[in-house]
């Protein structure tokens, strides 16, 4: 046959191509015997002009052909032919198709023909707005069943029982409901007489189960056609079905990774996207499913596993992902978070060393095989039917994360090649935001254990609180950020309280936040009030910005804290704080009433505007408790700050409680099992100095004091039998005085308090704090406080409304000694002692 058409057997026709396909039945003479309305539209004849008649006069090909007979033996070699040409229009014009013949077998032995053709211009749009996906992804041939107009199957292609199983003798003659379900054949016959009645093609899906496997399901797209004789009644209905089977599993496979991508890695915990992975699989491809994970991933520590020699030990894995079709996971032996051994003879040990996936369609387990050799998993596999593995690295980066485990039991079709490929894909997305996870878990990590040790280890409120406290950090997601607290003793039984709040997360906030804290110790140590305190704490803060210069990330580490800073004195109990924009403290009254004391927020530390800070001074009863916090604890992304403040306050309103108890029920409000931000609290309980152990006098600013102070304190160690410690008193009193007579015009204080120590005031009019310094030989002054040093166990010097306070402290129980000479002298702001 001479002909200028382009032969292409193995293209596959799409859905929309055959529904929209001009449609003709001839006989092996080439004779037209059934036309549609598609094709009227197409070519301009009507079925009248055509039925009866040469195909030829459409096709010019058939008449370039030496013989319609030759034709057709070529076309029942290959049992049909496809290709491009040309036909010829009623009005006289030439259309270039895309040609489809394909054969047709009826009882005893009778053979037709189906003639489809198709506009290539209307293939082309179809293929602009995205039809030819459909083309692509198609591979079956096309199915094809030629009905009467009582339905019943008077042709049939031999492509149509790869389909659904249906052998030629059994459709024959036969209607639909021989061979579908009545619910579906009722369907498909609707369908069927809807194109009968209207002449219009229509579209119908079906799914057909050629074996055991759900995963087997065959879904088909019939087209149908009507076919008109030569007066144009229907005479019959065509059914041209191409199976979609691969199309859907692709097109599902596609958005199978497409969810990959949106689900997993939409949290930094390496648990929970393990568990995301495993869900996924299930029951998409794999009966069950199981990631396992080297044991240090979840937690960020050790050093990374590296793919391969794996050596005389192997890695340890912890199980972090498990997911079934059956209820209850019966396959696995080993639960989420439990350590799973490998056993060396397993696929498993080749899958390390060399990072290639494993794929076992058939599970093997006759003896001498490795399920044999390892009698904790061959018990599983024969109790739950498995058969099917396929064991996948997962791998970033060089370093080896863990392997994934996929195994059919219910489905028994085996595990092929294009299961493995979906399987690598999904496991590569996972992989990456497991990886990810393992790096920031290792921050985590690192900036936990670095908060954890830059927290105090252990409270002490000596005589003036009890202490409890509380830290939570923040979820895996947050990460951890720069809470802090502390109770500092101070001098005269005093303890500064401390909670702080570093902006921002990691170890850039832990950092900083070690930094402040010990910059208030510092500052404690100097006995400073809370506001300036909180002044000076400003100040650093600030410079702590500008010695990172141009870092960004380390610049926000330290770019704003709040603060508070209270001091308790259990001598007055009276409680003085400030705060930096940090919330006010809970005050509790040992009644159960609970306040939060109108204090002047203040601006977070660090931002440069230079406001001052007020202080607030409290009188506090005895028993009374003070809740310091962060606002991670009374801030949560469902409740604002003031119904947290509310809900802390109700809380704390049973002071009898022990303050450990009161310091877990406030952590058990919290929502989640960790928060969206960094928890902290401290609890404290005010005590306070009885008469008994304080004792205080005003002295004149005169040279008899210092005689008069003597008398006093002997008297006074006497009343509380410390008679050991009066020689050393005695001469700490005398030389505190004798400073204070020589440089104030005032009155003069003296307080001694018993508590955990002996502690020794002396109050002066003047602001100038006195220092060390070393005297020279020949100096006959400047050793009076070198003295003091000597006696006592440690001396300073504090700031005081109208002036300052000089104080020693002295250990109870044993009298103080004046230790080797060699120290530095002592002297006072102006004149030596």
């Amino acid at each position: 046959m001479r002909s200028t058409h382009t032969a292409t057997l193995d293209r596959q026709p799409t859905t929309h191509e055959m529904s929209d396909s001009a449609i003709a039945m001839v006989d092996e003479q080439g004779t037209v015997l059934g036309w549609t309305q598609a094709a009227e539209r197409l070519v301009g004849y009507p079925a009248g002009d055509m039925v009866g008649r040469s195909a030829a006069l459409v096709v010019p090909s058939f008449e370039e052909a030496p013989t319609i007979s030759a034709f057709v033996e070529r076309c029942r070699a290959r049992k049909g032919w496809s290709g491009t040409t040309a036909v010829r229009h009623r009005d006289g014009r030439q259309l270039t198709v895309s040609l489809r013949i394909s054969m047709l077998r009826g009882q005893d032995g009778a053979v037709r023909w189906l003639v489809s053709v198709t506009d290539v211009r209307k293939l082309s749009r179809q293929a602009t707005n995205g039809s030819v996906r459909e083309s692509l992804l198609t591979r079956s041939p096309i199915g094809i069943v030629v009905r009467d107009s009582q339905l019943r199957c008077t042709w049939v292609n031999d492509t149509m029982e790869s389909h659904d199983g249906v052998s030629p003798e059994q459709r024959l003659g036969r209607r639909s409901t021989h061979t579908l379900p009545a619910a579906k054949a009722r369907a498909f016959e609707a369908a069927m007489r809807q194109t009968l009645r209207t002449g219009t093609p229509g579209v119908h899906e079906f799914r057909r189960r050629l074996s055991a496997s759900p995963r087997r399901e065959h879904i088909l797209m019939a087209s149908f056609f009507c076919l008109q004789d030569a007066e144009g009644r229907p005479v019959g209905v065509c059914t041209i079905s191409v199976d979609v089977t691969e199309s859907r599993r692709a097109q599902e496979r596609l958005a199978i990774l497409s969810e990959a991508g949106t689900r997993l890695g939409s949290t930094m915990d390496v648990m929970r996207t393990s568990q995301e992975l495993a869900d996924l699989a299930v029951p998409l491809f794999a009966d069950y499913a199981v990631v396992d994970l080297e044991h240090s991933v979840p937690t960020g520590e050790g050093p990374a596993v590296r793919i391969g020699p794996t050596g005389e030990r192997l890695p340890v894995f912890l199980r972090a992902g498990l997911a079934s079709i059956r209820q209850g996971v019966p396959e696995s032996p080993w639960e989420r978070g439990e350590a799973v051994p490998v056993p060396p003879a397993a696929p498993f040990t080749d899958v390390l060393r060399t990072g290639r996936s494993h794929l076992e369609p058939v599970l093997d387990t006759a003896p001498g095989t490795w399920p044999d050799q390892d009698p904790v998993r061959a018990r599983k596999i024969h109790e739950n039917g498995m058969h099917s593995l396929m064991v996948v690295p997962i791998r970033a980066r060089g370093v080896l994360l863990g392997m994934a485990l996929f195994i059919r039991t219910e489905d028994p079709a085996p595990f092929q090649e294009n299961d493995l490929l979906l399987a690598e894909e999904l496991v590569s997305r996972a992989a990456l935001s497991l990886d990810n996870a393992r790096l920031y878990a290792r921050e985590h990590a690192t900036a936990l254990a670095l908060q954890c040790n830059l927290l105090p280890q252990r409270l002490r409120g000596g005589t003036a609180v009890q202490v409890a406290s509380r830290y939570l950090p923040a979820d895996l997601d947050i990460g951890v950020g720069g809470d802090w607290f502390d109770v500092i003793p101070l001098s005269g039984a005093r303890v500064a309280l401390v909670v702080g709040d570093v902006v921002g997360h990691g170890i850039n906030a832990t950092a900083a936040m070690g930094r402040l804290r010990t910059a208030v110790h510092m500052l404690a140590e100097m006995e400073l009030p809370p506001d300036e305190l909180l002044t000076r704490l400003d100040d650093t803060l600030e410079r702590l910005g500008e010695d990172v210069g141009d870092i960004p990330d380390q610049l926000a580490a330290v770019m704003g804290a709040t603060c508070l800073y209270a001091v308790y004195d259990p001598a007055t109990r009276r409680c003085t704080m400030a705060g930096a924009g940090h919330p006010p403290p809970a005050i509790v009254d040992p009644q159960g009433r609970v306040t939060f004391p109108d204090l002047p927020t203040g601006t977070p530390l660090g931002v440069g505007l230079g406001t001052p800070f007020e202080a607030v001074e409290l009188e506090l009863p005895e028993g009374s408790l003070l809740a310091l916090y962060t606002d991670g604890l009374i801030e949560t992304r469902d409740h604002d700050i003031e119904a947290g403040m509310n809900h802390l306050g109700a809380v704390l309103s049973e002071p009898a409680r022990s303050l450990e108890d009161l310091c877990d029920r406030a952590m058990e409000t919290l929502p989640g099992p960790a928060p969206s931000d960094d928890v902290t609290l401290l609890l404290v309980r005010t005590l306070s100095l009885g008469p008994a152990q304080v004792a205080s006098w005003t002295l004149p600013g005169d040279r008899t004091a210092v005689r008069s102070a003597r008398r006093l304190t002997a008297g006074q160690l006497a009343e509380w039998g410390l008679e050991s410690l009066e020689d050393s008193t005695e001469l700490i009193v005398s030389e505190l005085v004798t400073n204070a007579v020589r440089h104030s015009s005032g009155p003069i204080g003296l307080r001694l308090i018993q508590h955990q120590v002996l502690t020794c005031e002396v109050f002066d009019t003047t602001d100038c704090l006195p220092r060390l310094h070393r005297a020279r030989t020949t100096d006959e002054n400047g050793r009076g406080l070198f003295l003091v040093a000597q006696l006592s166990r440690r001396w300073d010097s504090r700031p005081e409304s109208g002036g300052k306070v000089v104080w020693s402290e002295q250990d109870l129980g044993r009298p103080s000694t004046v230790r080797p000479q060699g120290r530095p002298a002592g002297g006072a702001c102006a004149a030596r002692a």
